[in-house]
């Protein structure tokens, strides 16, 4: 199953990489996040990767955070790479389905809202541990399924008025959930999923397309219509979601919901769980009570503190 066509987006990275620059607002506020979540870790990453490089915006913003001493940067889109290689920080193409690394190449993977649009999600994430030091740090920001549901649900509106029927527009849906299960069935260790939202607003609809684009975000789903989107269809979509969800001022929200996923590569060093039945101490002793049998009821005024 693939539902996205990479080499569509491949397509809109390439264009929108020249003026990037005046689009990145949101990768920069997400990416800033990213690096505190970084900052906390007492530890240093000498060797990292930053995969989903874009322009080279992350790599600019660390300036030695997380004791990284050198940086590769890898994306789909070889005008985004070009763009982002400086010295210190060399640039490659790649896709992140088939990572062109060896095992435990790296200290330190960083992903900045670029893992949404990866066909097979478990397989990039294994190949991911693979390529880290044991004991190495996945640190990743990629957009949840809530993402634009007023842009989404206003466009299906649209369409289904003016042209009587809906083209795909829906990414699969990813629940925080199922980010944290992907990292565990990928072989990760000590897996943690958060999530933030961020509501940007805007004078119209148009406007937020517009920036999408700008971007490289626009719609790569597969199964989409091969046509242009009509101008009428584009603007019922604006006059709906203003319709919709217009505030006092008159300006309208847009809804990023973004995953922030943190795990590392096993390693012998970490914390292990114990074998269930190993416990030296009793839990009842710890909390200064008494223990009941399975099924014994606990009767008014016993052994309640």
């Amino acid at each position: 199953m693939k539902p996205f066509d990479r080499n569509l987006l491949r397509l809109h990275r390439d264009r929108a990489a020249a003026g990037l620059s005046g689009y990145d607002f949101l990768f920069q506020e997400v990416g800033e996040r990213l690096l505190e979540r970084l900052e906390d870790i007492r530890r240093e990453f000498p060797i990292a990767l930053d995969l989903g490089c874009r322009n080279g915006l992350l790599g600019q913003r660390l300036q030695g955070r997380g004791g990284v001493q050198w940086l590769a940067q890898g994306d789909l889109s070889g005008a985004m790479v070009e763009r982002a290689s400086a010295p210190q920080r060399p640039g490659v193409v790649l896709d992140e389905e088939f990572l062109p690394f060896g095992r435990s190449s790296f200290d330190l993977v960083l992903s900045l809202m670029n893992l949404h649009w990866v066909n097979d999600l478990p397989g990039c994430l294994m190949q991911i541990r693979h390529s880290l030091k044991p004991d190495g740090l996945f640190l990743a920001a990629l957009l949840g399924g809530d993402t634009l549901q007023e842009l989404r649900h206003s466009l299906m509106e649209a369409e289904m008025q003016i042209e009587g029927g809906l083209s795909p527009r829906l990414s699969p849906q990813l629940d925080l959930a199922d980010a944290a299960a992907l990292l565990q069935r990928a072989g990760f260790a000590l897996p943690v999923a958060d999530q933030e939202t961020i509501v940007v607003d805007y004078p119209h609809a148009l406007k937020l397309m517009d920036d999408l684009r700008g971007m490289g975000e626009s719609n790569a789903v597969m199964l989409q219509r091969r046509t242009l989107t009509r101008r009428a269809t584009l603007q019922r979509a604006a006059e709906l979601y203003q319709e919709h969800y217009q505030r006092a001022d008159g300006r309208i929200p847009a809804s990023f919901q973004v995953f922030f996923l943190t795990a590392w590569a096993p390693a012998a060093s970490q914390p292990q769980p114990l074998r269930p039945g190993s416990a030296k101490a009793r839990l009842a002793a710890a909390l200064g009570s008494s223990e009941q049998k399975t099924g014994v009821k606990a009767q008014p005024g016993r052994d309640k503190k």
